[in-house]
């Protein structure tokens, strides 16, 4: 899931590097904090929550589960930043393959390396293992594949105006769309689950296999305002590579959109529902909205103030993340970690046999990952 080149090793097997020129290294920090709550950390505060369940082990318990319809925790927060990052890195490199090869590679580079984690996407669920009938054409890789294809190629050459300007188009036609086209049987406006006309679409024109019955959070439709996700992060990439205005300046801006995306999003909710699952139009003002505020703290902490020590970790599956998120899928780090933690450890452990477990996978993840860093293995698409 990364773009651009990775952060150079200086020297080589050093634990920090320095912010290459055209990259910013809060980037890649943030990255892999946002991929570190997908590989251990939930299990980590879910298995600390059995431990001692307390008001705030539940309620940090709590917001690692998704919303069952509306509303947004934190968990809901994971994969639009994944998204919003990949805008924000497509920023650093796409003017640069721009400048050396041309729009026309330019073009090439999106639609190719579109097609191919789109095809990553298809094999992470299991491939063709369940017939064609049983492929998941459209999940989160594929969804972070479309989006970013499509928010590159409209972002290419185009001003900040005028990205801002589509975005808002995507935003209101989505909402257009939703609010005032019928559904069969239903009706118009409707966003409950089952009754949207996001899901409606999923039931009659989505193949394959979908994650919830008939339709799928990452469903055909709602692909749409992911790209204005995308597009958001474009922007904040944009802003952090610009020579102007300065560090400390980009950091208030990042603030002020997002508290002004959020506001936004939440004022819009009694409206047209902030809801994951069909990414709706007030999900993405207060997820990317979230995603401008994460960034703005790890741009000031990682690259203006430099304190990137205590990001190190982070950096090192945030430069393999795409790997790292495969490796948990066929290589099964839980089950791994099972086999040296299980059995009558776990029975020794007690109540600490799932914290075990966790801390065990994230301990593993990170030396596979701090593995590939050190020695400049960079597996990306």
């Amino acid at each position: 899931m990364t773009d651009g080149n990775p952060v150079p090793v200086t020297p080589p097997g050093a634990d920090v590097p320095a912010a290459a020129p055209s990259r910013s290294a809060s980037l890649d920090a943030l990255r892999g904090f946002d991929m570190f709550w997908i590989v251990g950390a939930e299990g980590l505060v879910k298995g600390l929550h059995r431990l001692s369940d307390t008001g705030l082990t539940r309620t940090l318990a709590g917001q690692l589960e998704h919303s069952g319809w509306e509303g947004c925790t934190f968990y809901d927060l994971i994969f639009p930043l994944f998204v919003f990052i990949a805008g924000a890195a497509m920023s650093f490199s796409l003017d640069r393959h721009s400048e050396h090869g041309g729009t026309r590679e330019a073009v090439w580079r999106l639609i190719r390396r579109g097609v191919f984690l789109y095809l990553v996407g298809v094999f992470y669920y299991g491939g063709i293992s369940d017939g064609i009938g049983g492929v998941r054409w459209l999940g989160v890789l594929q969804r972070i594949a479309l989006a970013s294809m499509l928010g590159g190629l409209l972002a290419l050459g185009a001003s900040t105006r005028r990205i801002a300007a589509t975005v808002a188009a995507i935003l209101l036609g989505y909402w257009a769309l939703m609010a005032l086209v019928p559904v069969p049987g239903v009706g118009a406006g409707d966003y409950a689950e089952g009754h949207n006309l996001a899901n409606w679409i999923d039931s009659v024109w989505l193949p394959g296999k979908r994650y919830d019955g008939d339709h799928d959070p990452e469903g055909i439709l709602s692909t749409l305002p992911a790209v204005a996700t995308c597009l958001l992060g474009f922007l904040a990439g944009r802003l952090l590579k610009a020579p102007e205005p300065s560090p400390a300046r980009k950091v208030i801006v990042l603030a002020a959109w997002g508290v002004t995306g959020v506001v936004l999003g939440w004022a819009w909710h009694p409206a047209f529902p902030v809801v994951k699952k069909i990414w709706t139009s007030s999900y993405v003002l207060v997820a990317g909205g979230w995603s401008a505020i994460l960034l703005g703290l790890f741009y000031w902490a990682v690259d203006v103030r430099g304190w990137s020590r205590w990001a190190t970790p982070f950096v090192w599956i945030g430069t393999n993340a795409l790997a790292i998120y495969l490796m948990h899928n066929v290589a099964d780090v839980w089950g791994m970690s099972s086999r040296l933690v299980g059995g009558d450890i776990a029975k020794l452990a007690g109540h600490w046999s799932g914290f075990l477990l966790a801390a065990t996978t994230l301990v593993l993840t990170f030396l596979v990952a701090r593995f590939l860093y050190v020695r400049r293995i960079f597996i990306k698409l």
